[in-house]
C-alpha cells in the first residue's frame, strides 16, 4: 500500500520534470501523467496497485479537476453588458458582429447533432448499443487540456481563444448534466429525478447567502487559517454530497462548486492556492491511477476493442468537424480548421462517465477501455494539429475605455494627456455651459440628468473605467455606488466636501466597495510634500516627456518569473511593486504575482511593448 502511494507520488512530480527537460511541449501533462500510469500499472510494470488509499486520493483529485475547471470558465463572455472582459472582446471584434458565444453556440450544436446521428449509426451496427451514452460521450470536450493548450500559446485574451474556450465549457457543461440524467434514468431513479434540482438551488443559495464573501474575509483570515480556502472546500463539500445525495454524480456537485466560487469574485492568491492544491497534488493521482488501472494487453487481446479504438476515434473526430462552421463565423479557413482540431480533444469526462457506466452496468471493461485509449489519441493528435496549423491574425489593440462625467477643466486636460492608443475617452457633463465650451476640442456628450437608471440606459456604465469628477460630492458618491453595483470594473471620483463627518462616512462605505477616491485638497497636499522632499519627482510628475505607468499583471505566463527575466526591462525602470495593498521594492529577483501592478517609466514604446506582453488577459490556469 505504502508503496504504491509513493510511488504515484514520484511519478507525479518526474513528470512534468522530463517533460520540460526532453521540451515535449505537444504533449499536455494530463495526457503524459495517464501514459506514466500506463507504464507503472497492470499494462506494463504493474509497481501500483489500487488501494483505498489511491482510490481515495483519486477520487479527490477528479472532484477537484471539475471544481477548478468550473472556476476557469470566464462569465463576463456570457453577458449583454459590455463590461469588463466583454467590452474588450467586443471591441477586439473586427469587421464581424458575430460573437465568440454565438460561434462557439452554433459549433456545438452542430456538434451535438453529430453525436446523435453518429450515435444511431453505432447502434444500429451493434458496435455499441447505448445510443444516449455513446452520444454524451462522443460531444465531450476536454476543457482542461483546450485550456492548457490556449494558455501555452497566450490566446486566452484573444478572440480565437474565447471563442474556442466558450466550445470547450459547452462541451464540458452539457454532457456533464446529460449524464447526470442519464444516470438518474438507468439507476431507476426517475421519480427522483426532480431532486438534481436542489443541487441547483442549493447552489445559488450558497452564492447570494455568500455574495460579499471575499470581499470581507481579509478582516478574519490569518496565515494559520486561510479562510478562503476553508470556504471553498466548504462548498465543495456541500454540493457534492448534496449530489451523491439526491442520486446525481458527484463530479455535477463539485463543477457547480466551481461555479460558485468563480461568480464570488475570489482573489487571484485564491485561485493560485486551490490550483495548487487540485493540479500539484491530487489531480495528478487521478490521471496517473486511470492509467494504472488500464490493462492494455488484456484490452488489445479483445477483439471487441481492437474494432472500437479505430473506430471511436474516428467518430470522435467527425462528431467536432461541423464545429468548422461556427468557427468559420469569426476567423479564416485554417484558423477555423485549427480550433475544431484543438476542440477534438476529449477526455476528463470520459474517464468519469465510463467509470460510471461501469458501475451501473452499462458498459463492459474492454468497451470503457477503447472509448478512454480513443480519447487519449484525441488529446495527442488534436493539440498537435493544432499546434501545426494555427497562424495568428492579427487584432487591433484593445483600449480601456474611459467615461467621465464632469467637464471639469482639470478633468479635460487630464483627459486630453491620457495616449490615444491606450484609451478611448468618452466624457459627459449636465452643465450646458461647460458643454457649450468643450464641444469642440473634446468627445463629450450633454446629459439632462444624471439618475443612474438613465446613465445605464445610455450605456454610459459600460465601460473599463468611470471617473467621476462632478462638482457635486454626493452625487459623485451616490453614481459610484450605483456603478459599482452594476459591475463597473473600476470607479474613480472626486471627493471635495466641507463636512469632515459626512466625509468620513462616505470614504468607509467606498473602501468597503473597493472605490477609489481623491479630493483636490488632499492631492494638492501631496504634491506640495513632494515637492519640497524630491524636486525632480515634481518635475516627473508635471512632465510630458518623462511619465510614470502602470502595468498590472494578468498574463499566467510571466506569473513566477524574475523580475530581471522580464523582455524589455533594460530599457525599463520598475520603481515599486504593488501586492495585496503593500508597496514592495523591486529587486532583480523579485518572482512576480498575478495581480500584481508594476509602477515604471520608460518610453512610451517600450513601455507599451511590455504591456502587451504582461496585460494579456491569459490569466486562466490549468
Amino acid at each position: 500500500m505504502n508503496l504504491s502511494l509513493v510511488i504515484v507520488a514520484f511519478a507525479a512530480f518526474i513528470t512534468p520534470m522530463i517533460l520540460a527537460k526532453f521540451k515535449v511541449s505537444l504533449l499536455p501533462s494530463s495526457i503524459a501523467e495517464i501514459l506514466v500510469g500506463i507504464v507503472l500499472g497492470k499494462s506494463f510494470f504493474n509497481v501500483i496497485h489500487e488501494t483505498q488509499v489511491l482510490t481515495t486520493m483519486s477520487t479527490l483529485g477528479v472532484i477537484l479537476l471539475l471544481f477548478l475547471s468550473g472556476m476557469e470558465i470566464d462569465f463576463s463572455l456570457f453577458k449583454k453588458s459590455d463590461t469588463s472582459t466583454a467590452l474588450a472582446a467586443k471591441r477586439a471584434e473586427n469587421s464581424s458582429d458575430r460573437s465568440p458565444l454565438f460561434a462557439a453556440g452554433v459549433g456545438y450544436t452542430l456538434t451535438v447533432i453529430t453525436a446523435i446521428i453518429l450515435a444511431v449509426l453505432l447502434k444500429i451496427t451493434g458496435l455499441f448499443s447505448d445510443m444516449f451514452l455513446a452520444a454524451i460521450l462522443l460531444a465531450t470536450v476536454a476543457l482542461g487540456i483546450v485550456i492548457s493548450v490556449l494558455k501555452e500559446n497566450e490566446l486566452l485574451g484573444k478572440k480565437i481563444g474565447q471563442t474556442i474556450l466558450l466550445f470547450a465549457v459547452l462541451g464540458e457543461v452539457i454532457p456533464l448534466i446529460a449524464l447526470t440524467v442519464y444516470t438518474s434514468v438507468k439507476s431507476g431513479h426517475v421519480g427522483t429525478l426532480w431532486l438534481i434540482s436542489l443541487v441547483f438551488l442549493a447552489a445559488a443559495f450558497l452564492l447570494f447567502r455568500f455574495r460579499n464573501f471575499f470581499t470581507h474575509f481579509q478582516k478574519y483570515t490569518k496565515s494559520t487559517t486561510q479562510l478562503d480556502m476553508r470556504f471553498a472546500f466548504l462548498v465543495i463539500i456541500v454540493l457534492v454530497v448534496l449530489a451523491e445525495t439526491v442520486g446525481a454524480e458527484n463530479i455535477l456537485g463539485a463543477f457547480l462548486a466551481g461555479i460558485v466560487i468563480k461568480l464570488l469574485e475570489p482573489e487571484e492568491t485564491t485561485q493560485q492556492k486551490l490550483d495548487a492544491m487540485g493540479y500539484g497534488f491530487l489531480i495528478p493521482f487521478y490521471f496517473i491511477l486511470t492509467g494504472a488501472k488500464l490493462d492494455l494487453p488484456g484490452l488489445l487481446s479483445s477483439k471487441t476493442t481492437l474494432v472500437l479504438i479505430p473506430l471511436l476515434l474516428v467518430a470522435f473526430f467527425i462528431t467536432k468537424l461541423p464545429a468548422y462552421f461556427g468557427f468559420k463565423a469569426l476567423f479564416g479557413k485554417t484558423n477555423s480548421f485549427a480550433a475544431t482540431m484543438l476542440s477534438e480533444t476529449t477526455i476528463t469526462l470520459i474517464l468519469a462517465a465510463t467509470t460510471v457506466a461501469q458501475n451501473i452496468g452499462a458498459m463492459s471493461a474492454a468497451q470503457s477501455g477503447a472509448f478512454i485509449i480513443a480519447g487519449i489519441l484525441t488529446c495527442l493528435l488534436g493539440p498537435l494539429f493544432f499546434k501545426r496549423i494555427y497562424h495568428p491574425e492579427h487584432e487591433p489593440a484593445v483600449k480601456t475605455s474611459v467615461h467621465l462625467i464632469g467637464a471639469s477643466l482639470t478633468a479635460v486636460n487630464a483627459a486630453h494627456g491620457l495616449p490615444d492608443d491606450w484609451y478611448s475617452i468618452k466624457m459627459y457633463t449636465d452643465n450646458q455651459g461647460r458643454y457649450d465650451a468643450y464641444k469642440g476640442v473634446t468627445d463629450i456628450t450633454y446629459l439632462d440628468s444624471m439618475e443612474p437608471e438613465k446613465l445605464i440606459k445610455e450605456e454610459i456604465f459600460d465601460t473599463d473605467v468611470l471617473v467621476l469628477a462632478h462638482r457635486l460630492a454626493k452625487d459623485n458618491y451616490d453614481l459610484a455606488l450605483a456603478a459599482k453595483k452594476y459591475g463597473v470594473p473600476r470607479v474613480l471620483l472626486r471627493l471635495d466636501t466641507q463636512d469632515p463627518d459626512e466625509a468620513q462616512k462616505m470614504k468607509a462605505e467606498l473602501e468597503k466597495k473597493n472605490i477609489e477616491f481623491f479630493s483636490t485638497f488632499t492631492t494638492g497636499v501631496g504634491v506640495l510634500r513632494a515637492a519640497i522632499q524630491s524636486p525632480e519627482l515634481l518635475r516627473l510628475l508635471t512632465s510630458t516627456d518623462a511619465e510614470i505607468f502602470e502595468i498590472r499583471l494578468t498574463n499566467s505566463i510571466y506569473s513566477g518569473i524574475e523580475l530581471s527575466e522580464l523582455p524589455e526591462i533594460q530599457n525599463i525602470v520598475i520603481s515599486r511593486i504593488v501586492r495585496d495593498q503593500q508597496f514592495l521594492p523591486p529587486r532583480g529577483n523579485t518572482q512576480l504575482q498575478l495581480g500584481d501592478h508594476l509602477l515604471l517609466s520608460g518610453s512610451r514604446k517600450d513601455v507599451a511593448n511590455l504591456r502587451q506582453l504582461l496585460n494579456n488577459q491569459n490569466s486562466v490556469e490549468a
